[in-house]
């Protein structure tokens, strides 16, 4: 089989290639410390990258991620709806050597819902600034660098296909699929692969009891994605998400 360019006999042996290729990188991941992020992070460390650890106000739990990763990791806490401070995630990020893949994970609104009649203007702006705005900041950074690498944005199911309550967010990730369409276009002569992931609701420990009505509209509104009675598991998405990494071309 042929995946990517690369020649295998089978999927195990192209992860094993696809390992080899990310040996010795160093990743930025947003939002690390809580949901998908950390699943992402260990995934990029078993494949021997270096992470650097975002997160908005979780620092124990991103030390304590940064504790049990094998490759040497950084924690950065930043507030993403704050311009200056997403400089300063990247300024810290790259204080130890460039970085050849971003990763935003973080969002904001993700599990809040409100009717747009009713819903403030603040939390609009807010939604977009995480959500969009410090993705489109990260990437031009990271284009700065001058160096080929990879950006994965972690969209949504509802930038392509919204919920009752959740304008806001799915607005966000609507607009955040239309940036990663426009930096692919603008960033690939450049070397820098441009790519986004849009799961569903994804399973973790307790969301059945920590958001019923969210898992419960999920279950209403896409039964197709529940014909075997279970969420999106975070390793299905995380594989889906490591094929979208850099690689140099195979030995012949």
């Amino acid at each position: 089989m042929i995946i990517f360019g690369f020649k295998a006999k089978s999927i195990q042996q192209w992860v094993i290639h696809m390992q080899l290729q990310l040996e010795g990188k160093r990743a930025l991941v947003t939002g690390a410390s809580s949901g998908l992020g950390p699943v992402i992070a260990r995934a990029l460390d078993n494949a021997g990258v270096s992470i650097v650890i975002h997160c908005n106000s979780n620092l124990e739990a991103a030390n304590a991620l940064a504790e049990e990763l094998t490759q040497p990791a950084l924690v950065a806490g930043a507030n993403l709806s704050d311009p200056a401070e997403v400089r300063a995630l990247f300024n810290a990020a790259v204080a130890a050597g460039p970085i050849d893949i971003l990763v935003n994970c973080a969002a904001a609104e993700s599990q809040d819902v409100s009717d747009l009649n009713d819903l403030p203007l603040e939390r609009w702006q807010h939604t977009q600034q995480v959500n969009v705005e410090a993705p489109l900041l990260l990437t031009q950074l990271f284009a700065g660098q001058g160096q080929a690498g990879a950006i994965v944005n972690i969209s949504s199911i509802e930038g392509s296909r919204t919920a009752p309550m959740h304008g806001h967010y799915a607005t966000s990730k609507a607009a955040l699929e239309m940036l990663t369409r426009s930096a692919a276009l603008e960033l690939g002569p450049a070397g820098i692969r441009v790519n986004a992931v849009a799961p569903g609701l994804i399973w973790r420990p307790g969301i059945e009891e920590g958001w019923p009505e969210g898992v419960a509209a999920w279950n209403l509104q896409h039964p197709s994605e529940n014909s075997l009675g279970r969420m999106t598991l975070p390793p299905r998405c995380c594989f889906s998400h490591r094929m979208q990494l850099p690689q140099s071309p195979a030995p012949p």
